[in-house]
């Protein structure tokens, strides 16, 4: 009866820790710091973005003027569909 007991627990265990790496992945999302030192961003396309800091800085400084652009252009560009 302990067997039963212990499978049914380790199957519990899985099906939670599986759950839980399903939520991570549909996050999408995630950063890591690069081989050379910098930060890249995975989950955006089939490859990361990879910048260094200070290009980072930049670009994040420029955030309101991308998204201005983006407004302004709307009709010029294309979205990508979901998978």
């Amino acid at each position: 009866m302990a067997d039963q007991e212990d499978l049914q627990a380790e199957l519990e265990r899985l099906r939670k820790e599986n759950e839980a790496l399903k939520a991570r992945t549909t996050r999408g999302v995630s950063l890591r710091v690069s081989a050379k030192g910098g930060v890249s961003v995975y989950g955006l396309g089939r490859f990361p973005v990879t910048l260094y800091k200070e290009q980072w800085e930049k670009l994040l400084a420029m955030a309101d003027d991308i998204r201005a652009f983006v407004r302004e252009h709307e009709g010029e560009l294309k979205a990508k569909e979901p998978r």
